[in-house]
């Protein structure tokens, strides 16, 4: 389960939640003076509030501590936003068989599901490196309950012990089990999609195109939350926002560094999707970004390359909103409000 909240964690995150219910307009004041605006963007007020609240807090940035400690941290920070737990019909823990032994996971059946019905195998952000099954239980149990999809969160192994392309192997076995056994969990072989956020959409990105190769184990669709998808080449976007967005840019050195087993490994489509020579073929894909995010232009033209490709795909930039939304949606109205537009476009993509 999450890390336990100390008696002084616990008020702060009461703080948090009754702050997050303020009127914007109270919020753009406790949030700072004026209004952020950069590259023709505004902050949302929410977003401004909450990142001084991140900076008064003072909480140690992750790339400063040691791998124990920043997964510590990141599980402590999930719980104080996280809220109580969004009600569904049923969770249960398994396993299934992985490419260097069994993997964790975890199975969320939304109130009124179908048998058989549309599932999505949900991949956690975190660089790779961090998060895990409980640092993304609201939001699996968010997307199940929105979306009227069964979710199956998976817990990859992560770097630095287990580097790339490990992460990546397990998340095509977990797509493939999802499609062989759909049966047992529940679902449509032909309606399992394959999503994550940040370092997961990367791997759900490179997943999808593998298995796009692949006779009848493809996924029906793809969900690409601010997903990474070039290691090899920083954009403008890590130009306009390397400090003070939540996700920084020494952050994404510093997982980036812990990923890769070698500089060289940045060039291999495998880790960085958007370098593959052709991505026709790939599923029907939404791409939901931050406009506050050092992420967001990579996201954008990975985009527009499987557009181009003939690939049906929406894609939405959330422009006054900053990278992590999607862990935010029980303290935050912006945050819920862009994640509804994400389980929309999950449902129609696995709609029968």
């Amino acid at each position: 389960m999450a890390s336990a909240l100390s008696p002084i964690e616990r008020l702060q995150t009461a703080v948090l939640r009754r702050a997050a219910a303020l009127p914007a307009p109270v919020q753009q004041v406790l949030g700072g003076p004026g209004r952020v605006r950069i590259d023709g963007q505004v902050l949302d007020p929410e977003a401004q509030f909450l990142l001084r609240l991140l900076r008064l807090s003072r909480r140690p940035a992750y790339e400063t501590l040691p791998v124990p400690d920043a997964r510590a941290e990141t599980r402590r920070e999930a719980a104080a936003v996280a809220g109580p737990p969004l009600a569904v019909a049923s969770v249960a823990e398994q396993t299934l068989p992985g490419p260097a032994g069994e993997l964790g996971t975890r199975l969320y059946v939304p109130f009124g599901a179908s048998t058989p019905g549309p599932l999505l195998v949900y991949l956690h952000g975190g660089g790779w490196v961090l998060g895990d099954l409980d640092t993304h239980d609201q939001t699996c149990r968010f997307i199940a309950r929105e979306a009227g999809v069964r979710v199956l969160a998976v817990d990859y192994r992560r770097a630095p012990e287990h580097p790339f392309p490990a992460p990546l192997d397990d998340a095509v076995a977990a797509v493939r089990f999802a499609i062989a056994e759909a049966g047992r969990l529940g679902a449509d072989p032909a309606r399992v999609a394959v999503g994550g956020d940040s370092a997961g959409g990367n791997l759900a990105a490179a997943t999808a195109r593998l298995l796009s190769q692949d006779q009848g184990t493809a996924p029906a669709f793809q969900l690409l939350i601010y997903p990474v998808t070039d290691l090899s080449h920083k954009r403008r976007s890590y130009r306009l926002f390397p400090d003070g967005f939540f996700l920084t840019e020494r952050q994404m050195d510093w997982y980036r560094d812990h990923y890769l087993p070698a500089a060289d490994a940045a060039l291999d489509p495998r880790a960085s999707p958007l370098l593959a020579d052709d991505l026709a073929g790939l599923p029907p894909s939404h791409v939901a970004v931050a406009g506050f995010d050092v992420l967001r232009d990579e996201g954008e033209e990975y985009a527009t390359r499987l557009r181009e490709a003939g690939v049906p795909v929406s894609v939405r930039r959330h422009t006054g909103l900053v990278h992590g939304f999607c862990n935010t949606v029980n303290v935050g109205r912006a945050s819920r409000a862009a994640m509804l537009e994400v389980t929309t476009a999950l449902r129609a993509g696995l709609a029968a």
